[in-house]
């Protein structure tokens, strides 16, 4: 495992005035505060970052305000490593010059804003040479680009992928910290696929992504969508400007070609108004499409959900999912359309979606032969929707209890918090309720709001178990606690790394967690 460090394709020093090309310029500062012109001479670039802890010699710094502290606090770090030019906006400047930190600023109006512009100045614009494919929504972003990199391998065998569970391209893996990048990091992941010759390169694109510019000045060959559901309400404020954000995405400045699941009634709304190609997909509905699942069922002898895809020629192609849920056909149905509308062949796509590896942390089997242990799956679901779906599909694979580890992020929408609790009180048998990223709300706050959603389903409580010690703790009791006919779901982080607690990232995964316990590491110690 590297780090985003580690993307560095090699790029020929750009003169700085043709890195600035296409940026509009409120002025530009020597390193002692004095108003000047650009050298148009020799001074050169080979890199921007937004992040001092990713800078190298020759490098542009960008210095974003944020909502709590300018960007330009960590400017000197930046200048440290190597950076040779401060880009800024007017109250960065100010204090870039009050802090003596020794090179020129570049002074914008929007510094994120402009960031995609140089990118494409100084890498070279890299899309345009290499297949690259995006998906966006709600739910099912990370699945969906986990299978739309196995449905396009028979083509493309060494497909990158950037997105919230990992970035990884050639050699380069490592975990993630957001869904979708930085556009200087996202850049130099498209730069790197063609540098490795992978070929195509898939993107998860977050609501945020889309807003903050990060994937400004890319057109995507297609651009999927999943579903739209109550989420980041908290930044958003209501669901049409949510919506909104998402449809950014499906413009003619973005992509080439959509491929959108009516499902729901926003990607109804966004088939109809995008104006680009679209193809519509249905799934998990009725409702009429180019695309068409039906007869979906849970094949035990295989272990796996199957469903039947009818294409737009009315043939159905059977499909065996190698996720499980039905909540994932939508999902794996969306990356097979994406796949064959860059020109692959079904079958082609179809088999090698069938033989596409576990996702991780998605519908993730912890134990895929449990025998004389509950089944355990970690799931990332942390939607009122992605929960009701992941614990219906749970009930299905289940002879015994449906038994839930779950919690809720603190500092993100509350409105969604006593309705996750009485979702998980009406689809699991028995609960465990714990902590997820409190971040620095109080945790007892957040499992609070849970409480009394399950409360409001099920007021007697029975079944009902609060930990207050920490979520490793929860995932062992609730495992030890449990039959062997019993599945144990562990919802809301899925395969993230961490736990973020008072603006600290302690390492912790779901996954080996739950592991350990079924191997009786922690059992053998009480």
């Amino acid at each position: 495992m590297t780090s985003v460090t580690d993307i560095r394709p090699p790029v020929d020093p750009v003169p700085l005035f043709r890195a600035l090309e296409g940026v509009a310029i409120q002025g530009f500062y020597d390193a002692d505060a004095t108003a000047g012109a650009i050298d148009r001479t020799g001074t050169t670039v080979s890199g921007i970052t937004v992040s001092s802890n990713d800078c190298e010699p020759g490098w542009i710094f960008v210095a974003i305000p944020g909502l709590t502290q300018h960007g330009v606090r960590f400017a000197h770090a930046a200048v440290e490593a190597g950076a040779s030019l401060i880009l800024t906006d007017a109250a960065g400047r100010v204090q870039a010059h009050d802090r003596g930190l020794g090179v020129p600023v570049v002074q914008v109006e929007d510094p994120r804003g402009v960031v995609p512009t140089i990118c494409n100045n100084i890498y070279g614009a890299p899309a345009t040479r290499v297949t690259t494919m995006a998906v966006t929504g709600t739910n099912g972003k990370t699945t969906t680009s986990y299978l739309m990199r196995a449905a396009i391998s028979s083509r493309f065998p060494d497909a990158s992928l950037c997105g919230t569970v990992e970035t990884s391209v050639g050699p380069i893996s490592f975990e993630a910290v957001r869904t979708t990048a930085e556009a200087p990091v996202v850049a130099r992941f498209l730069a790197a696929t063609e540098q490795y010759a992978c070929g195509a390169g898939v993107i998860e694109l977050s609501a945020h992504a889309l807003s903050l510019h990060r994937v400004d000045t890319i057109v995507f060959d297609v651009a999927a969508f999943t579903n739209l559901q109550h989420d980041h309400l908290d930044y958003y404020g209501d669901m049409e400007a949510y919506f909104a954000a998402k449809a950014l995405l499906f413009t003619p400045e973005h992509s080439r070609r959509a491929v959108v699941c009516v499902d729901d009634e926003w990607g109804r709304r966004l088939a109809a108004q995008a104006p680009i190609p679209v193809t519509t997909v249905s799934a998990l509905t009725d409702e009429e499409a180019d695309w068409q699942v039906c007869d979906i069922a849970p094949d035990k002898s295989i272990g796996r959900t199957v469903f039947t895809l009818v294409a737009p020629d009315g043939m159905g192609h059977r499909v065996a999912m190698p996720i499980l849920g039905e909540v994932n056909v939508q999902n794996t149905a969306v990356a097979i359309v994406s796949a064959v509308s860059l020109g692959i062949d079904l079958p082609d796509v179809i088999a090698s979606v069938e033989a596409a590896p576990q996702i991780p942390g998605r519908m993730e089997k912890v134990n895929p032969t449990p025998g004389a242990q509950p089944l355990v799956i970690v799931d990332y679901a942390h939607t009122p929707e992605a929960l009701e779906w992941t614990l219906r599909s749970t009930r299905e694979l289940t002879s015994g209890n449906v038994v839930i580890v779950f919690g809720t992020d603190g500092d993100r929408d509350a409105s969604k918090r006593e309705e996750l609790g009485a979702i998980a009180a009406r689809e699991a048998d028995i609960l465990w309720v714990t902590d997820e990223n409190p971040r620095t709300e109080d945790p007892q706050h957040i499992r609070d709001y849970l409480l009394r959603g399950i409360a409001s389903v099920r007021p007697d409580m029975l079944d009902v178990f609060e930990v207050t010690t920490c979520r490793r703790d929860a995932v062992r009791r609730a495992i030890l606690a449990a039959l062997p006919t019993d599945t144990v779901v562990i919802t809301g982080k899925g395969s993230e790394w961490y736990q973020e607690i008072q603006g600290i990232h302690h390492r912790y995964n779901d996954v080996p967690v739950a592991a350990e316990v079924l191997a009786g590491d922690v059992r053998s110690h009480e």
